[in-house]
Order: C-alpha cells, then sequence, then structure tokens
C-alpha cells in the first residue's frame, strides 16, 4: 500500500462538553441519551454501536451471535436529520444491564415512526415479557403500551387511545413514572396516559432492548428511532417544557401545548440545532442554567417570573470567522455561527422579560485568548445584520475555556446573536474544516480539503477502513503550526481497497489533543458522494457522484443557513455542469435532492485561486 501526499492540513474541531439534553441535568441524571445525528458506528454498512452521550457508556450494541439482526442508518430521515431503521424481522440492539438503567422511577423521552403498523412494535423493554421493569411498545392501532411490573407481584399495563404512533411521520413520545405522583405518558407534549400508582417498580439485571422484547416472539420494531433520552427521576414541569421544545424544534414537530421556541420556523430562519432553555413554572419548579450540546451556555435570569422562558438555538452555520463580512467597526471578525432566542411565556405570548442573563462561551480548541478582545453582537433591531450593532464588552475568564458577558439584557425575544473579535491574530477564532471530500479517478482515490485557519495544529493522520469501524492509519503528516488564511490540501490513495473504502482526517494539536472529521466513501467502480469541482473556485463548476434523475433540486446556503441559490436540474448522471457566477466569496453547503436521494457537499468560493 502506497499514500502519495500532495500539500495537506487540518483544523482543529473545538470539543464540545457533554451536558444534558436542551441543557437539563448531566451524567448523574442523565443516564441514557442515544441520538441517530451522534455516535452511530456502522458495521459492513449496518448498525454496530449506537453510542451513549449520556457520559455512562450505555451503548447500544448489536446482539452478540447475530451480525445480521442490525439496524441501518437513514441519513437526512426527520428534518434532516437521521434515524435508526428497524426491520421487524430480527433487526434489534441490546444496552448491557447497568445500575444506571435499574430504575424505580423514570423520565423517558422517544423520537420514532412506524414503517409498519402491527401489534408489538417493541421500541423499548427492561426485563422479560410480563416482568418488565418498564416498557415502550405500540399495537396496530398506534397506540402506546407502557406496562409495569411491581415489587409487590402485581402488574399494570395501560394504553393510550389509537394514532399515537404513525407510519407518516415522526412524533415525540414521553412517558414518566415515579410512586409519588404515579404514570404519564404525552404524545408531542400532550398526555395520552395518566394515572395514580403508588407502587415501586421491580428492577432486574437483564439488557435493555431497542427494538425489541426479551423471552417472546414477534415483536421486533419494524419502525424508525431518532433519539432516545432517558432521566433516572420525573423532570419538573418546566424543564420536559425546554426538553419537548428541543425535541420538536429539532426534528420538525409541532407541540399541541407550550410550543415556546419559534425560531425554527422557515420564516424565522430554521434555527433548529442544539436548542436549550431556562424557564420556570413556579418558584419551587423552575430552571436557570442550561447549556446543551452546544457552546453557549445562559444563566443566572434577574427577572424570571412564573410561566417564562429563554430558549435558543442556532443556525448550524461554520464555528469561524472566515469569509464573514457583516462585522461593526473596529471588529476583524465574528462566528459564521448565529444563535436566536425565543423570550417567552406557555401561551406563546413574547411580552414578557426574563431580565438581564450571563452568557457563557466555551471556546475550547480555541488556543490562546484575550477576553479584552471578545465582542458580544446581539441583533438588537432584528434586521438580521450585525454590522450596524454597538458590540458589548467585558468578557472574562470564567475557568478554562468559558468566557463569560454578565448581566447581558440585549438579549430580548427573536434577538439574533453571535461571538466576535477585535484581533483575528491574538484572538482567531476556531474554524471547523471548511470540506473534506474524496473522488475516485480510474485506480485511485483523490482526496482534497481545506481550513481557514489553524491553532497549534502539530498535525494530522488520514485513516482509512473498509466497514467504518476498524481504522487504519493510510499517512501522517506534520501540520503548518499556526496560519490565519485559507489553505488547500489534498492526498491520493493509490491503492484503495476492493468494495468501499471508508476515509477521516485525525487531527492532532500541540497539547495532544485529537479530533476528526467527517467519514466519506468511494466505491471502487463509481464515487458514493456528491462532490464539486473545482473546489475552491469561482463561476463554472462540476458536480459528482450525481444520479441520473427526471428533475433534480439544487440548493445552496451561505454560511448563515440563508439560501442563495435554487434551480431544478435534469440530470443525465455522472458530472453536469452548474454555474456559481454571482457567489461572493466564503463557505457554502450545497443540497441536491431527487427522488431517490438527498445529497450534500460543501464548497468554497474564492477569488484569486
Amino acid at each position: 500500500m502506497r499514500a502519495q501526499l500532495l500539500f495537506l492540513c487540518l483544523s482543529s474541531i473545538p470539543a464540545m462538553a457533554q451536558t444534558g439534553p436542551a441543557g437539563i441535568g448531566g451524567p448523574s441524571g442523565n443516564v441514557l441519551w442515544l441520538r441517530a445525528n451522534d455516535g452511530v458506528i456502522l458495521t459492513s454498512g449496518t448498525v454496530g454501536q449506537w453510542s451513549d452521550r449520556s457520559g455512562n457508556n450505555n451503548h447500544a450494541l448489536q446482539p452478540g451471535g447475530m451480525p445480521s439482526a442490525r439496524p441501518v442508518l437513514v441519513t437526512a430521515s426527520v428534518n434532516g436529520y437521521p434515524s435508526i431503521d428497524f426491520d421487524g424481522t430480527d433487526d434489534q440492539l441490546w444496552v448491557s444491564d447497568h445500575i444506571t438503567l435499574d430504575l424505580t422511577q423514570w423520565h423517558f423521552f422517544t423520537v420514532l415512526a412506524a414503517d409498519l403498523q402491527k401489534d408489538y412494535n417493541a421500541w423499548m423493554t427492561k426485563g422479560d415479557d410480563g416482568l418488565e421493569n418498564y416498557e415502550l411498545l405500540s399495537y396496530s392501532d398506534g397506540n402506546i403500551h407502557a406496562p409495569i411490573r411491581y415489587t409487590n407481584g402485581t402488574r399494570t399495563h395501560p394504553s393510550s387511545a389509537s394514532g399515537q404512533v404513525l407510519t407518516t411521520a415522526f412524533n415525540v413520545i414521553e412517558y414518566s413514572y415515579s410512586s409519588a405522583v404515579g404514570r404519564d405518558v404525552y404524545r408531542n407534549g400532550t398526555n395520552v396516559i395518566t394515572d395514580n400508582e403508588a407502587l415501586t417498580p421491580t428492577i432486574n439485571n437483564l439488557p435493555l432492548f431497542i427494538g425489541n422484547e426479551r423471552s417472546t416472539s414477534g415483536r421486533f420494531l419494524n419502525g424508525d428511532l431518532a433519539e432516545i433520552i432517558a432521566f433516572n427521576a420525573p423532570l419538573n414541569s418546566a424543564q420536559r417544557i425546554i426538553v419537548n421544545n428541543y425535541l420538536a424544534a429539532k426534528y420538525g414537530r409541532p407541540l399541541v401545548t407550550n410550543e415556546i421556541y419559534i425560531e425554527d420556523d422557515a420564516s424565522r430562519g430554521n434555527y433548529d440545532h442544539e436548542v436549550a432553555g431556562i424557564g420556570r413554572i413556579s418558584a419551587g419548579n423552575l430552571h436557570t442554567d442550561a447549556r446543551g450540546t452546544g457552546i453557549v451556555r445562559i444563566s443566572n435570569p434577574s427577572n424570571l417570573g412564573n410561566n417564562e422562558f429563554l430558549i435558543w438555538g442556532h443556525d448550524n452555520g461554520v464555528l469561524g470567522a472566515w469569509g464573514v463580512g457583516d462585522v461593526p467597526a473596529g471588529l476583524q471578525g465574528r462566528f459564521q455561527r448565529t444563535w436566536r432566542a425565543s423570550e417567552r411565556n406557555t401561551t406563546g405570548t413574547a411580552s414578557v422579560d426574563v431580565g438581564a442573563v450571563d452568557i457563557t462561551f466555551d471556546l475550547s480548541g480555541l488556543g490562546p485568548v484575550d477576553p479584552a478582545e471578545l465582542r458580544l453582537l446581539v441583533d438588537s433591531d432584528q434586521d438580521g445584520s450585525f454590522a450596524d450593532e454597538v458590540p458589548l464588552e467585558g468578557a472574562w475568564n470564567v475557568s478554562g475555556n468559558e468566557y463569560r458577558f454578565s448581566a447581558v439584557t440585549a438579549l430580548v425575544d427573536g434577538a439574533r446573536f453571535t461571538l466576535g473579535t477585535t484581533d483575528l491574530r491574538s484572538t482567531p477564532l476556531p474554524v471547523e474544516l471548511l470540506f473534506f471530500e474524496t473522488q475516485r479517478n480510474g485506480p485511485v482515490v483523490n482526496m482534497s480539503w481545506a481550513t481557514a485557519s489553524e491553532q497549534g495544529n502539530q498535525g494530522f493522520t488520514v485513516e482509512r477502513s473498509s466497514d467504518a469501524a476498524t481504522w487504519n492509519d493510510l499517512l501522517s503528516l506534520p501540520g503548518a503550526g499556526f496560519s490565519n488564511q485559507l489553505l488547500q490540501y489534498g492526498a491520493v490513495d493509490e491503492s484503495p481497497l476492493t468494495g468501499t473504502s471508508y476515509y477521516r482526517l485525525r487531527q492532532t494539536d500541540l497539547d495532544g489533543t485529537e479530533s476528526w472529521s467527517e467519514v466519506r466513501s468511494v466505491h471502487d467502480r463509481l464515487p458514493t458522494e456528491l462532490a464539486i469541482h473545482p473546489n475552491p473556485g469561482s463561476g463554472d463548476r462540476w458536480l459528482t457522484g450525481v444520479p441520473a434523475a427526471e428533475d433534480a433540486t439544487l440548493i445552496v446556503f451561505d454560511g448563515a443557513g440563508r439560501t442563495v441559490m435554487h434551480r431544478v436540474l435534469h440530470p443525465d448522471g455522472g458530472n453536469v455542469p452548474v454555474n456559481m457566477e454571482g457567489l461572493p466569496p466564503g463557505a457554502y453547503r450545497l443540497v441536491l435532492q431527487t427522488p431517490g436521494a438527498v445529497q450534500h457537499a460543501a464548497f468554497v468560493v474564492s477569488e484569486g485561486l
């Protein structure tokens, strides 16, 4: 095997500290968190592991000795997010028994859709049939079934009305239990089962089954799961409202009641991502400090009243400053990524004020930061531009890589906000890898990528795999160290594997921290990934890897998530020309929609390359 280096570099993607869903809880309370957009490990093209993101390592694995029983990952399944598809025949995943999963009280959230309505669609079960610690199952009419076996030997098994689980849409099913308040099951925030059980569930030492039920037959799941969240105690009302708004935004589901976060609407910019929030129902029923999986933490509201909430999310823009020109005078750059907040009450009214809040950014992976050069930008007039705003200063280092703006009063309902810097050299803001692409070129595979900056990049390694599970180093290369300019790189695999070759980039910082790019795959006959060439470039380009289709929709988004191009194509397959004239320099994402697939590609428009 021989690999040829052309010119290379890799930027560091900031590490994100793990916190609970929507900023609720941590590993001690959030005992299981499976989400199809993160931590899915494929084995021979199917799901071999669904990694737990709660911090408890309760990973869902393929059953031992059952290699054919693995579900599949479906990309862009619901609101652009993936799901795990179970075939109803033998697909299932098991989570090994652990004390964190042996529960006598709980609060679960699942995002699911049935492919086929049948009796005994087992979504998740802990224990044998009839001896369940807990279980969620649906029947052929789409009702929800939630049995529990208690320590006194009795068992209750209520069912909801029909139509809670659909084949036409994903829905959020929520299930809480404690001996103090009994059992409640909700669909998209509306109660569908309630009782006043005051008994203690029986725990067991059996695995948690995802997509099947132990010790019985005919209960394999025929449907899709996008997310499973488990807490070891019921959430308070404010917390469950926040988690429901997070899931509703992420998966594009309307809430019948308490739909507070509306920035996920298309008319407001689709701020669907990493939603978190704070809120209060009463003095003893509140949540005032949240971060979730993003880098933004908001805490310490000074005037949070009953039934009031502040919930925020982002547009999935790049965490970097390259190519962004919308900045006020005195600033050299800002994140492409912007956040937007809803400040509302439980009836959806916007005339509330939660007061001043602390806003903290985790800038892990940035390198040296001078907090005096950081600026908080808030779009106070809500015109979609930051260039006409007055930057807010006063950031201070809380600890480690966290930098806080205290007592911020500018964050009102609908306000966008982001982070800027007065000096891109000493406080450059991190930049993600702009793109990483692979393409079959006769007997070899060409790899290309670009970065906008590097901060302490010691070097990186190109890794290759035959199954996207077991990886081997293909080549190791030194990094550029520190750079604040666009750099283009590439390498050639002159001896690709037979069948499908998977590739990824592993980057190592000077302090030993490692991060990985997304995985790309190439077949030994045809490229399986959509790509655009030349990249970077301008004007006329070529799309490769395009399937033949009578109609295809081409959509181009800029770094802020705005649609800047929308065309209908009629591709014959293979290579398709497309004109990108008129796009200003910057980073973009392209989506190609055909009847059989939705493909994505990242590219850069740059002058003088």
